[in-house]
């Protein structure tokens, strides 16, 4: 019933209400921290789409419109959705490929493939990519994020940024001598700033202090670096109406590669958030519901002009420290940004580039995951491959790959390490066994070999191998499997191999200590009518009983 429960698709907004309530005092703590989580979304809603060389009203658009959504359809409790970093190559990649129409269709694609696996239960999945992965994948995108932002920390006069990290590098170091002083001493304060107002001012956020300051600094000082309105001019005070765009079957089949990228990353990375909040609070998330809202959320951002959306790590721990009780925080995040756009438009378009990069660099920096990577390279030597593999191919190829590379190695590697554990042997005695061969006696010309662990594709080969320790084939060949747990189908026609081969000798095959489960596939593959269902044994007992009937019908 419990599982029921965790696995269903009713929002937990619904679920909360109708378990618990919700009183005036749980809106105005509501009310009150989703104010707090505005102040922080605003201007990292802009930089976001602004480094996505999008217009910044986009992040507006998907931090407003998103955002009400995936509180108000998902599966967490204080999860806050919007324009995250993590889409920042991304969404370049896409809008630059297929122009910005490409992008919302990729986005809207997204939607309804989430929707899909949270309909077929594919949130449980997310927990088994590779932790070194995910690590990997994380700490490639903030290296990304932050060479995003070379352009505007240094106030480079460069039109288009490439996708591609060599690509960019060659183009800034081609520009560098451009490097306007005043940007990087507005971005230089900036990130002084951040970090001292964390340490000093915890409770005020430190993004929406540096917006402030450095738009007063450029406006007092008359600077001459760019800011959001002398590169993009003004922004709307209100929402767009929605728009559905032109879909064609050439578009959905050039544009599903990316919709995979942005379904896959959007389910990662709002999962793993909400796996956060849960750590914080002691709550637990609905992970298929958690999908269900941000497809929900996704399909609607693409229509009302915004970017991909998926649950914020830093903004849901804000909600959270702010005193956020329920999803409706995240829900009123979102009217409060509206708000913003409806009456600040005017003034917001007064922030320096340079600041909002600054943002993001102190963003990249804490998504690098530097402590998780220390780790891992203390680990086995097989994470610490998946790391850099994923890592160098999330920076160099492309993030899709990176992911699928990585999970592929990482299972490659698994795979060695289970056939390293699993021991095909001639058994030895142990005299703390009551089981042990050392207690029984075995006859003559019979020999018993046992396999220790999981008997899958990887070890199917191995299991064969074993006939060619033999100078000459014994009466009887007795397989000890009391420790096999599971079997696949390549262990399945390892068995019936060698059941030929030792046939082929004159050797009898017998089983011994087949647990139910491997007894019933063993059964399904009518692999028993050859070896002969009474040479397949529970028990060690009992094949030495069957091994001296056999012995006694041949002599």
């Amino acid at each position: 019933m419990l599982r029921k429960v965790h696995d269903s698709l009713e929002p937990k907004l619904v679920t909360l209400f109708r378990r618990q309530g919700y009183s005036w005092p749980d809106f105005s703590a509501d009310a009150i921290a989703g104010l707090a989580v505005a102040i922080v979304a605003l201007p990292l809603a802009m930089a976001i789409a602004i480094a996505s060389n999008l217009p910044p009203e986009r992040g507006l658009f998907t931090a407003i419109v998103a955002g009400f959504l995936i509180s108000a359809h998902g599966g967490s409790r204080y999860q806050i959705g919007g324009p995250t970093a993590a889409f920042i190559v991304t969404v370049a990649t896409v809008a630059m490929k297929h122009g910005y129409e490409g992008l919302v269709l990729a986005t809207i694609m997204a939607g309804m493939i989430l929707i899909v696996m949270a309909f077929f239960r594919a949130g449980e999945m997310i927990k088994f990519i590779p932790y070194p992965v995910i690590v990997g994948f994380t700490s490639g995108i903030a290296l990304l994020i932050a060479f995003s932002q070379i352009r505007d920390f240094f106030g480079l006069s460069i039109t288009t940024v490439p996708p591609d990290f060599i690509d960019k590098l060659t183009v800034y170091v081609a520009h560098l001598h451009e490097t306007n002083f005043a940007a990087v001493l507005v971005a230089l304060a900036s990130i002084g700033i951040i970090l001292l107002s964390k340490r000093y001012f915890p409770k005020i956020p430190g993004p929406i202090i540096v917006v402030t300051l450095s738009g007063l600094a450029v406006w007092g000082l008359n600077l001459p670096i760019d800011t959001i309105e002398s590169r993009f001019g003004a922004i709307p005070s209100m929402l767009p109406s929605p728009v559905w765009p032109e879909i064609t079957f050439d578009k959905l089949r050039l544009i599903l590669p990316d919709a995979i990228t942005i379904a896959t990353l959007a389910a990662i990375e709002s999962l793993l958030s909400a796996v956060v909040a849960d750590g914080m609070t002691g709550t637990r998330h609905k992970p298929n519901a958690e999908l269900l809202g941000q497809g929900i959320a996704n399909i609607a951002s693409g229509i009302f002009g915004g970017l991909p959306a998926t649950g914020a790590i830093a903004r849901t721990a804000t909600n959270i420290k702010a005193g956020a009780r329920s999803p409706i925080a995240g829900m009123m995040h979102a009217l409060w940004l509206f708000v913003f756009m409806l009456l600040l438009s005017p003034l917001i378009v007064k922030v320096p580039l340079a600041a909002l990069a600054a943002i993001l660099m102190v963003v990249a920096w804490n998504m690098s995951e530097i402590k998780h990577v220390r780790e891992i390279m203390h680990s086995p030597r097989s994470d610490r491959i998946v790391l850099l593999v994923t890592f160098l191919l999330t920076v160099l190829v492309d993030l899709n790959f990176a992911i699928q590379a990585g999970i592929a190695l990482a299972s490659i590697l698994f795979i060695d390490q289970m056939m390293k554990s699993t021991q095909i042997r001639a058994v030895e005695s142990e005299e703390d066994d009551p089981d042990s061969i050392h207690n029984k006696k075995i006859p003559e010309g019979v020999e018993v070999y046992e396999i220790d662990g999981p008997l899958f594709f990887g070890v199917a080969e191995k299991l064969v191998d074993t006939l060619l320790l033999f100078e000459k084939p014994p009466i009887i060949f007795i397989l000890r499997m009391r420790h096999v747990p599971l079997i696949d189908a390549a262990g399945l026609h390892a068995l019936e191999v060698l059941h030929e081969r030792l046939h082929h000798n004159h050797t009898r095959l017998i089983l011994s200590g087949v647990n139910p489960q491997v007894r019933r596939f063993i059964g399904t593959s009518h692999i028993d009518d050859k070896i002969g269902k009474d040479n397949i044994v529970d028990h060690i007992d009992k094949a030495i009983m069957r091994a001296n009937e056999i012995i006694g019908e041949k002599f």
